[in-house]
């Protein structure tokens, strides 16, 4: 699965996020900005990307996804 079509997905999802997506052969990071992410911990963050990247998990179309998800604030602090 190539990486801009996952980026594609998630931004379909999260329309107000930055997203961006680097890797290949079924590992990926997903990187995410937005303030949809705002009051939610880390696990919580995790479980959205995830819920919309269930199916190609399940299919074996992606095997190990790393994240980096940011509020805008979090995210201009860094």
């Amino acid at each position: 699965m190539e990486a801009s079509l996952i980026t594609d997905i998630l931004t379909n999802e999260f329309s107000d996020c930055s997203i961006s997506v680097e890797g290949g052969d079924g590992k990926y990071l997903v990187t995410a900005v937005g303030d949809v992410f705002e009051g939610l911990n880390a696990v919580r963050r995790q479980q959205a990307i995830y819920k919309v990247l269930n199916e190609h998990i399940k299919s074996g179309a992606i095997h190990a996804v790393t994240m980096k998800l940011m509020t805008n604030t979090e995210n201009s602090t860094s």
